[in-house]
């Protein structure tokens, strides 16, 4: 019986519509060949190479290239306006908010990002918990010790947590645990999917 709701944030609480996550995406591509020093093709090659064995660009980053300037990755990728893009979704409120479970955020953004888009969405008051990288020492999903952590403190079995992503690595990850994963798949990315997979995120209603 599901007790809790875990919530990714990026392309799930708003729509990829938006364009926020494409611009963030922009941002990594120019600080991987300033900081690398090569063209924003062969950047992201090699990113490609490695990152398969990461939750995150940021971990690969730190684990194989010796990166430390992470305060310094996190502002240029994340900078004050990223956000602009997003509008409030009166609704999305009212549909979270009716929900008779508590509900909380697992990200591998930083707290900042977050923040932003959670007072962008008036979402701010939503959730009992935002989990977000610095929480989780800088690890990602889909590490099986980041979802363990926040089902410590959620206090809730894998069985008891629907958890919605956007992204299938992630979901199912969670899955393996023996979690209640779903994918949130808006522009019908990834029809086979072997899980559970929505369009929108008003259709989780269907697995509480």
């Amino acid at each position: 019986m599901i007790k809790y709701l875990l919530f990714d944030l990026d392309n799930t609480l708003y729509s990829i519509r938006c364009g926020l996550e494409e611009n963030v995406s922009k941002r990594i591509r120019t600080f991987l060949a300033a900081w690398m020093g090569m063209g924003e093709e062969e950047a992201m090659a090699e990113r490609r190479k490695g990152v398969v064995n990461y939750g995150t660009t940021l971990e690969w980053l730190m684990e194989e290239k010796n990166f430390t300037d992470v305060e310094g990755y996190y502002r240029f990728v994340h900078p004050e306006g990223e956000v602009d893009s997003l509008r409030p979704d009166p609704e999305l409120r009212e549909f979270l908010s009716g929900l008779p479970y508590p509900k909380a955020i697992l990200t591998n953004s930083n707290r900042e990002h977050v923040d932003r888009v959670l007072v962008r969405l008036e979402l701010g008051d939503i959730f009992t918990h935002i989990f977000d990288m610095r929480w989780n020492n800088l690890k990602g999903k889909p590490h099986p010790d980041v979802f363990r952590r926040v089902l410590g403190v959620l206090e809730k079995s894998p069985e008891e947590v629907l958890f919605i992503d956007d992204y299938p690595k992630y979901v199912t990850g969670f899955n393996v645990l023996g979690g209640a994963g779903v994918l949130l798949d808006e522009l019908d990315s990834y029809p086979d999917f072997p899980g559970r997979r929505i369009r929108n995120i008003r259709e989780i209603v269907k697995f509480l």
